[in-house]
């Protein structure tokens, strides 16, 4: 069994430039994820992939009086992984009702029970976007017990003074922050 597993945290077509809710030079960090889930493969790790679901009439949207533009709607290209992802991937699909929203991949989800079912460990987090889903995800990780690493040259974040802000409330929180590349 995997002690360790890596979260790619919404590497989603959304999230890239030209996208509904991009996240500025996403894009940079799409090899760098490629080879984090090809270095963990090789390590026999569980790998993971999160993605925000959102149904139409999502909560967080505009139009329903929510603070982002739609995003990430089932079975839309906008919704579609940018990463090379193994076939035996584990999809964790977040914010799938309309009436709730979801940063963490945990939140909603059994990804706790998936994780703690493969003799999951340690966890190691990048993706999109460091400020509010990678920081939920990788603190709900230390919340449920797991030993929580943050990739730090495989996440991306909005605006650069909200990205250090979250990195520190992570590290306090016992994120640790590495480079393994």
């Amino acid at each position: 069994m995997p002690e360790e597993a890596l979260i790619i945290v919404d590497m989603q077509r959304d999230f890239m430039p030209g996208g509904a809710l991009p996240v500025p030079d996403g894009e940079g960090i799409i090899s760098r994820c490629n080879r984090y889930i090809e270095e963990f493969r090789k390590r026999g790790a569980l790998i993971v992939a999160t993605r925000d679901w959102h149904p139409e009439n999502h909560v967080s949207f505009r139009e329903q009086g929510g603070p982002w533009p739609r995003h990430c709607v089932q079975n839309t290209p906008g919704a579609e992984f940018v990463v090379e992802l193994p076939a035996d991937v584990v999809i964790i699909s977040k914010a799938t009702e309309p009436d709730k929203d979801a940063y963490s991949g945990f939140e909603g989800t059994n990804l706790a029970e998936i994780l703690e079912r493969n003799g999951v460990r340690r966890v190691y987090v990048c993706g999109v976007a460091t400020e509010y889903c990678v920081r939920a995800t990788a603190l709900d990780a230390v919340k449920h017990g797991f030993e929580t690493y943050l990739l730090r040259d495989a996440v991306k974040g909005i605006k650069p003074q909200d990205e250090e802000r979250a990195l520190g409330e992570m590290e306090r929180a016992g994120v640790k922050v590495l480079y393994l590349i």
